[in-house]
């Protein structure tokens, strides 16, 4: 039988009606429509699902939505502020922190809740707090740049990218054949 619960979710509520059993990470995606946090493993393990649940990191995909009525959720959607991107947003996009971005969700929930009770860690302890977020895609050197450089302040806050500003670029394929390659130039033969 469902129930109905009021989830606070990046300073918003939402009235749903839920199974008991419903985990967290599918009210967040199917009930409530924030799909920004992604299914990774399914098991609590690869890090994906994260969000923070009253300030605590959670994996979204082993906790149950009801548990979390009156507490404060806040999901990748919710860090950005007035059309701004925060700082940890920011320093993916230009530290190259993502590749196929699946984890990347995760991996900046899990650099903010280090940095709201660490917000000056060494290396060495990003490397520990973050290990419990999987990539498939990089070699995580580029996830630790991103996350150093919000803590030596090297991210361009003065001009951080407006959230509707950024666009995807998807270069032609033009680009891949041989003609292309001779300066930029096709024959119009």
């Amino acid at each position: 039988m469902k129930k109905h619960v009021v989830l606070n979710v990046n300073g918003e509520e939402h009235d749903i009606e839920i199974e008991p059993n419903r985990l967290l990470l599918h009210a967040l995606r199917d009930d409530i429509g924030l799909t920004g946090t992604k299914e990774g493993c399914s098991i609590g393990v690869c890090g994906a699902c994260s969000v923070t649940v009253d300030g605590r990191l959670v994996s979204s995909c082993l906790t149950l939505a009801i548990a979390c009525q009156g507490k404060e959720i806040t999901t990748i959607e919710g860090l950005a502020k007035d059309g701004r991107l925060h700082p940890l947003q920011q320093a993916f996009l230009e530290y190259g922190g993502f590749q196929c971005g699946i984890c990347t969700p995760g991996q900046i929930m899990a650099a903010k809740a280090l940095l709201d009770g660490n917000p000056n860690p060494s290396e060495e302890e990003v490397k520990e707090w973050m290990s419990g977020n999987l990539c498939r895609c990089t070699g995580y050197y580029k996830i630790l740049e991103s996350v150093m450089a919000v803590v030596q302040n090297k991210v361009r806050t003065e001009d951080l990218l407006p959230r509707e500003r950024i666009e995807a670029r998807i270069q032609s394929l033009d680009v891949y054949k041989a003609e292309a390659r001779t300066h930029g130039s096709k024959s119009h033969g």
